[in-house]
């Protein structure tokens, strides 16, 4: 076991080095676009919370933009109380087995659902969202509640600095570990069960607030067959105390892996992810030291620069030109005279107002904000669903395999090892998910709008043209498109309505 915990143990500190690289360029970006969140690294973050951390800001054009995207993810992938997935029959299931289990699979999304709304999802994924837009990387942590609660779920959104990940030869994430900090009193709550050495109830006895790290892994287990489950191993890394070795508190297996990480975008070769923020992170620094300049100007211009007559000789080295100040000149002379342009006029604001446009626009505050009009005709409504598909599209592909199947596996392998719901493979054959987001559904619109579009047509071509048209199977697939209720929707045709052009 020693010689495993070595491995593991060389393994975390690897991957802990490999994201170093991306540390400084992650502060730069919380700096300028969350401060509240901006200590990315595990050491500096110590005593640092509730402090004041926005005083070097001084445009707050990209904080607004962030938090736009990031309600605007929200309301588009995993809206609050709004029906955003389901399960749906797969393609190896007939029309009368469809039929069957339909009312099964809708009861089944509904509890899942349930124990989402009741739980702090929306809370954590909000704040995920915010880390994905600025640091292009995100960790949501999907622990099972203790029985009794009213939910099944709890979230915690895990911020950069406690993680570090590996990625398969396929691209995943699947390797992660998290480092915290944890008393003796919080391994005894959270590890009943495991044995404490000496020499840590005597550092412990010495501090009682003393705090050990704590490192969390998860990696697959892979054998022959391919993955089957993820390892877990708790373990206490005394690196800061050379006197004491690292020991086990847990090992265990998964079923799925608690630690969901998503990606923005990805370059190649790269493990962690890009954002919009790196992308407009020099317009961002630029905007913030443009405003910086004209609020001195300003205040230069509101208390003046004041001259007075001295009888001393003018020292260059001594004169500060800021707010308020009192230049000392020789009885009779002109004092310090500027050099005149030749043309005067201020292209502070000119510069001002491109770079907060490209900042909008990079962060997509100018295309995905709420709509001033208070009514939008349908093609309107559509047509700006299709423009946000099209903005959101290679990401929201990215989020859906990274982020939304992994949690909603993860969801139903709990939901169904507590007995809440009942016993079968969620495997995409036999039963598969189904994406109702308002993004998911953007693609669905313009379909059915095709659809109506040549009923239409072909009603104007009189009885014949109708004859061409099954309304019946028009009808399941309007409603299987639209996310229509399963128990609303017959599979099979009704022996009446065989009569006649259908």
């Amino acid at each position: 076991m020693e010689n495993r915990l070595e491995k593991l143990v060389e393994r975390y500190k690897k991957a802990a080095e490999r994201k170093q690289n991306w540390e400084p360029h992650w502060q730069e970006c919380y700096e300028y676009a969350f401060p509240q969140r901006e200590n990315v690294s595990f050491s500096s973050a110590q005593n640092d919370y509730g402090a004041k951390k926005n005083a070097h800001l001084f445009d707050g054009t990209a904080p607004d933009a962030v938090d736009q995207l990031a309600s605007s993810l929200l309301a588009e992938l995993t809206p609050s109380w709004a029906k955003w997935f389901g399960l749906r029959a797969g393609n190896e299931l007939g029309d009368i087995e469809k039929e069957q289990i339909s009312g099964l699979l809708e009861q089944t999304s509904d509890i899942m659902l349930q124990n989402f709304e009741h739980s702090n999802f929306a809370v954590e994924i909000h704040q995920c969202y915010l880390d994905l837009i600025i640091a292009g990387t995100a960790c949501l942590m999907f622990e099972e509640a203790p029985l009794g609660e009213a939910t099944a779920f709890h979230f915690y959104a895990v911020p950069l600095r406690e993680i570090a990940i590996e990625e398969s030869a396929d691209g995943r994430i699947d390797t992660t570990f998290r480092r915290s900090q944890i008393t003796l009193d919080g391994i005894r709550m959270r590890f009943p069960e495991t044995e404490i050495p000496p020499e840590v109830l005597e550092r412990s006895q010495e501090d009682r607030n003393f705090k050990f790290n704590l490192i969390e892994a998860v990696q697959p287990r892979n054998y022959a067959g391919g993955a089957m489950g993820y390892d877990y191993t708790a373990f206490i890394l005394n690196e800061d105390n050379p006197g004491t070795e690292s020991w086990i508190l847990k090992e265990g297996i998964f079923e799925t892996s608690p630690f969901i990480n998503f990606r923005w975008l990805k370059a190649p070769g790269e493990i962690y992810g890009r954002s919009p923020v790196m992308k407009a992170l020099p317009d961002i620094k630029t905007a913030n030291k443009v405003v910086e300049l004209i609020l001195k100007n300003a205040s230069i211009s509101v208390t003046g620069i004041w001259q007075a007559d001295d009888d001393g000789i003018l020292n260059p080295s001594n004169i500060k030109l800021v707010p308020g100040a009192i230049i000392p000149k020789a009885v009779g002379s002109k004092g310090l005279t500027p050099l005149e342009a030749p043309g005067k006029f201020d292209i502070s604001q000119l510069v001002l107002e491109d770079l907060r446009k490209r900042i909008n626009h990079a962060l997509l505050a100018d295309r995905l904000a709420q709509v001033d009009s208070p009514s939008m005709t349908a093609t309107e409504v559509l047509e700006r669903s299709a423009e946000m598909a099209r903005i959101l599209g290679a990401s929201f592909g990215r989020l859906q395999t990274e982020l939304l199947t992994p949690l909603l596996k993860r969801a139903f392998h709990i939901l169904r090892r507590r007995g809440d719901i009942r016993n079968f493979d969620l495997d995409g054959k036999i039963v598969d998910l189904q994406y109702k987001s308002p993004l998911a559904l953007v693609q669905a619109r313009k379909d059915v709008g095709n659809i109506s579009e040549w009923i239409n047509l072909v009603a104007t071509l009189g009885e014949q043209g109708m004859s061409a048209v099954n309304f019946f199977e028009a009808a399941k697939w309007l409603g299987k498109t639209l996310s229509v209720p399963a128990n609303l929707i017959v599979e099979t045709k009704p022996e009446a309505a065989d009569a006649g052009a259908v």
